[in-house]
């Protein structure tokens, strides 16, 4: 039985790479965007943050496949526009910790109730991914809202890893650091300046295979006495130094 794969996101950047790891490994792939791209995958156009959408994508899935044995909450946003903390306007907070905090939770909710409803294959009943960040622990006073958003991604990945383990349905969290794609495009100079002042101990940019890299382990089953935990891929920036 060929197992299916939900990526949110994976028109492009981290979510496509992500996308393409597991459909390596021979997984279908649905692809939940608000565009789609040209890959023979099935597309479903929307948005995690609307509740329809999200319903939508399950039963296309559902329709085609069958059954959903991964989940990939990648889809997300940064601020419109970086503001201190002090002028940070309440719109901006309600979109961003919308999208990748809300939108996460209630679409982990949605699919595991239909892993519930599964047999396991091999190990699992189903894995859930979350794609977090460094700044779930780094404060970025210019972006407190999407800080705030994936610190909210780490508990939803406690949480749901908590309430499903007994249900043999795994739950982890990759956190990126500074990775090459369209969101960090715009302050490509800021994070050239930190790499070359040695900030990160790997010191290069990240890649979107990077990432993908870690979520495809994840996804099999080499992990399956661990859940609810977080693996940083950020060029060793989160070791503390002296």
């Amino acid at each position: 039985m060929r197992k299916t794969a939900i990526v949110t996101g994976a028109s492009r950047g981290i979510g496509y790479a992500i996308a393409k790891a597991l459909e390596a490994q021979g997984y279908a792939i649905v692809n939940f965007d608000l565009q789609g791209n040209d890959e023979a995958w099935l597309q479903v156009q929307g948005s995690i943050a609307n509740a329809d959408d999200r319903q939508r994508c399950l039963d296309a899935t559902l329709a085609q496949f069958d059954r959903v044995d991964v989940l990939v909450n990648n889809a997300g946003v940064a601020p419109n526009v970086r503001a201190d903390l002090l002028d940070m306007p309440e719109e901006s907070f309600d979109r961003v910790v919308g999208i990748n905090c809300k939108g996460t939770f209630f679409m982990s909710q949605l699919v595991a109730k239909q892993m519930l409803k599964q047999d396991c294959t091999g190990r699992k009943r189903g894995t859930i991914v979350n794609i977090s960040s460094c700044s779930a622990e780094v404060a970025s006073v210019n972006r407190g809202e999407y800080c705030i958003s994936k610190a909210g991604t780490a508990m939803t990945t406690k949480l749901f890893a908590a309430r499903l383990a007994e249900e043999g349905i795994f739950v982890h969290e990759v956190r990126p650091g500074i990775i090459a794609t369209d969101m960090t495009s715009t302050v490509r100079g800021k994070y050239d300046d930190m790499i070359a002042q040695g900030v990160f101990p790997l010191a290069r940019w990240g890649t979107p295979e990077d990432v993908a890299a870690a979520v495809a382990a994840f996804c099999g089953d080499a992990f399956c006495y661990t859940t609810g935990n977080h693996i940083d891929v950020d060029g060793g920036f989160h070791i503390k130094r002296l």
